[in-house]
C-alpha cells in the first residue's frame, strides 16, 4: 500500500468530473477497469508502469517543467497541466513514485526555433504544384482503396506488397505512408477489420473541387497534430522544432518525419523551409484560405475529347466530380496535365454494377464530350447493356440455397466446368446451378470471373451493389460516455469518512503482505497505546495479530485504531 496514493486520492475526490475525464483520457485509462474507488485509482496512476506510459505523451515544455520540479525548482506555467495529469502535487512537487521513473532523463536542446520566413514566388509556385499533385494522387489512392481495401500490418501500416501495387499504378512508395496519414487525419480512410477502407466522407471529398479538397486536408492535418507541435493560438510551432516536440517518445522521430513530409506534400512548407502565403494563416490557427494557392494552379476543364479507338482525352485537369464518374466508366491510362482514359468491356460492366444504365452513360458522355459520341463507343455501351443481367444470382425460397440462372444455357454450362469457380461447389439443378455458398459471395466470384452476373433481390429487383460499402465515421467517441460511467462508479464509492476507508485499506494490505504494523490504539480512558503487531487477519471489524513485544495474540477493534503504519523489515 503506497502512502503516496492517499494525497492523490484526496485530490481526485475533490476534482470535478471534467478534470477527472481529462485525466483518465489523457492517461489512456480503459473504461472497463476494475477500480472500485479513488484509492484504487490513485494507486494505479502512481504505478511505475503507468507513469512510464504517460511520459512519452509529454511535450518538451512539460518534460522540462517536470525536471525542474524534480530539482526542487518552480515548474513554471506547465505546473497546472502536470497537476491535471497526476504527475505533480498541487504545490508543484512530484509524487514520490515518479522520482525513480525520471532518473536519467533529460530534454534535448533546440526547443526554440524562429518562425519560417515567407517563400519566394518561385518556391511558392513549386509548393502549389506539389499540393495540387498531392491532392490528385491521394484521390487516386482512395479510389484504389475503395475498390480493394488495403490490408494492414500489425503496426497499422500497409504491406510492402500493397505499396508495390501502388507503385505500379504510378504512385511513389516513398510518400504512401504520409498520404495515408493525411487521409486518416481527414477521416477519408479508416482502419476496419485489419483493412484500410475509404469512408462516406471520402465519397463527398472525391467529388469536391481542388480548393475544397485542399482546405479539408490542411484543416484536418492541423487539428490532428500532436500536442507537442500545437501552438497556443491553435496553429503549430515552427517545423524546425518538431523533431524535439516529444523528447521522451522513442517513436517520435519517425512520427515527426512523417508529419513534416505531410506538411511538405500539402504545400505548407516549401522545399527550402520557407512558408508560402497560404500556409501562414493556417499556422496561426486561422481558417484556411486557398485563394493564393488556387491562383497558381492549372485551370480545370469540364470537357473531353472522345475518340474512335475507345479512348478519351482531357485537355487539362478534369473537374474532380467529372473525373470520378468518368473513371467509374473508363480506366484511366495516364495522369498529367492532359489525362487519357480507355473504355473497355470490363470498365463498362463495372459501371453497370455500380448502378449506371445505358441511358445514363450516353447522356453523361454526351454532356462532357467536345466531339460527340463515336459509333464504336455507342456500340460498346449497348453491347454491355445487353449482356448485363444475363446471369442472375438469387436465393431459393424453398431450399435457402443460392441459385444461378441464365437464358444463355452455354453460360450455365461454362460456369459448371469453370475451375476458378470450384470453391463454390456448384451443382446442376434443371437449367440452373445451385450452391450452399451465400449469394453475395457467389455474385462477386462470378463478377471476378467476368461473367455478366446480377444479384436479384427477393422481389425480383436488381439492387445497386457496392463490394466494399463506405463505413460511417462516428464523430462522438463512445469512450467519453464510458469514462462518464467509470467516474460515476468511483463517485458512488466515495464515502464521507475517507480516513476510516483509507485505514481499512492499509490494514487489509498489511494482512495480505503479513507485514508488521506500528499501531496506535485509543484506550477507553482517552489515552493511547502503541503496539508492534504482526498482522494475521482482519474481519468482523477486528484486526488480529501477534504482539511482538508481549508475544501474545491480540484482537483489536478497527474502530479503536487511530493510526497504523508498516514497519520496514
Amino acid at each position: 500500500m503506497s502512502t503516496h496514493a492517499r494525497p492523490l486520492a484526496d485530490w481526485l475526490a475533490a476534482a470535478s468530473d471534467e478534470a477527472l475525464h481529462h485525466l483518465l483520457s489523457s492517461r489512456g485509462v480503459r473504461p472497463d477497469v476494475a477500480w472500485q474507488d479513488f484509492f484504487d485509482t490513485a494507486e494505479a496512476l502512481l504505478d511505475p508502469t503507468a507513469l512510464t506510459k504517460i511520459l512519452p505523451t509529454l511535450t518538451a515544455a512539460e518534460a522540462t517543467a517536470l525536471l525542474r520540479a524534480l530539482a526542487g525548482e518552480d515548474p513554471g506555467p506547465e505546473r497546472e497541466a502536470l497537476t491535471a495529469l497526476a504527475l505533480l502535487r498541487p504545490d508543484g512537487t512530484p509524487y514520490a513514485p515518479l522520482i525513480p521513473v525520471l532518473a536519467g532523463r533529460s530534454v534535448p536542446e533546440g526547443l526554440e526555433a524562429a518562425a519560417p520566413g515567407p517563400a519566394s514566388e518561385t518556391t511558392s509556385a513549386h509548393a502549389a504544384e506539389r499540393a495540387f499533385t498531392t491532392v490528385a494522387v491521394l484521390a487516386d489512392v482512395l479510389l484504389i482503396a475503395r475498390e480493394a481495401p488495403f490490408a494492414l500490418l500489425a503496426g497499422g501500416t500497409i504491406s510492402a506488397g500493397e505499396k508495390r501495387q501502388l507503385t505500379e499504378s504510378g504512385i511513389s512508395a516513398e510518400i504512401v505512408d504520409a498520404l495515408l496519414s493525411i487521409a486518416i487525419d481527414a477521416r477519408l480512410a479508416v482502419a476496419a477489420d485489419r483493412r484500410l477502407r475509404t469512408t462516406a466522407v471520402a465519397e463527398t471529398w472525391l467529388r469536391s473541387s481542388v480548393a475544397e479538397r485542399w482546405t479539408l486536408l490542411v484543416t484536418a492535418f492541423r487539428d490532428a497534430l500532436p500536442r507537442g507541435v500545437r501552438s497556443a493560438d491553435g496553429g503549430w510551432i515552427p517545423p524546425e522544432a518538431w523533431p524535439v516536440a516529444h523528447p521522451w517518445d522513442p517513436s517520435w522521430p519517425e512520427r515527426s518525419r512523417t508529419l513534416r513530409e505531410a506538411a511538405r506534400l500539402l504545400g505548407l512548407v516549401a522545399e527550402d523551409g520557407t512558408e508560402p502565403e497560404w500556409a501562414a494563416t493556417v499556422r496561426r490557427g486561422e481558417s484556411a484560405d486557398p485563394s493564393a494557392l488556387v491562383r497558381l494552379l492549372p485551370t480545370e476543364v469540364d470537357r473531353i475529347f472522345l475518340q474512335n479507338d475507345l479512348t478519351a482525352i482531357a485537355p487539362g485537369p478534369l473537374v474532380p466530380a467529372l473525373d470520378v464518374r468518368l473513371r467509374a466508366i473508363a480506366a484511366r491510362e495516364s495522369a498529367a496535365q492532359a489525362s487519357s482514359y480507355r473504355f473497355t468491356s470490363e470498365s463498362m460492366a463495372h459501371a453497370f454494377v455500380a448502378g449506371e444504365t445505358e441511358e445514363s452513360i450516353l447522356e453523361f458522355l454526351d454532356q462532357i464530350s467536345l466531339t460527340g459520341i463515336p459509333q464504336p463507343l455507342s456500340y460498346l455501351v449497348a453491347q454491355t447493356a445487353q449482356r448485363h443481367g444475363l446471369v442472375r444470382v438469387s436465393t431459393d425460397d424453398e431450399t435457402g440455397r443460392t441459385r444461378i440462372e441464365s437464358t444463355d444455357l452455354h453460360l450455365i454450362q461454362a460456369m459448371a466446368v469453370d475451375q476458378s469457380l470450384r470453391p463454390l461447389a456448384l451443382a446442376a439443378h434443371a437449367d440452373s446451378l445451385t450452391t450452399r455458398v451465400g449469394r453475395e459471395t457467389v455474385y462477386w466470384a462470378l463478377t471476378d470471373a467476368r461473367y455478366p452476373a446480377t444479384l436479384v433481390g427477393p422481389d425480383g429487383a436488381i439492387p445497386v451493389r457496392e463490394r466494399h460499402p463506405a463505413p460511417q465515421v462516428s464523430t462522438d467517441p463512445v469512450a467519453e460516455a464510458d469514462l462518464g460511467a467509470l467516474i460515476s462508479r468511483l463517485r458512488a464509492h466515495q464515502g464521507p469518512d475517507a480516513d476510516a476507508a483509507w485505514l481499512d485499506r492499509e490494514l487489509e494490505a498489511a494482512v495480505r503482505a503479513k507485514a508488521v504494523l506500528q499501531v496506535t490504539v485509543g484506550m477507553p480512558d482517552g489515552s493511547t497505546r502503541e503496539l508492534l503487531l504482526e498482522a494475521t487477519g482482519i474481519g468482523g471489524g477486528r484486526l488480529r495479530g501477534r504482539d511482538r513485544a508481549a508475544d501474545v495474540e491480540r484482537t483489536l477493534p478497527v474502530s479503536s485504531i487511530l493510526a497504523a503504519s508498516v514497519v520496514a523489515p
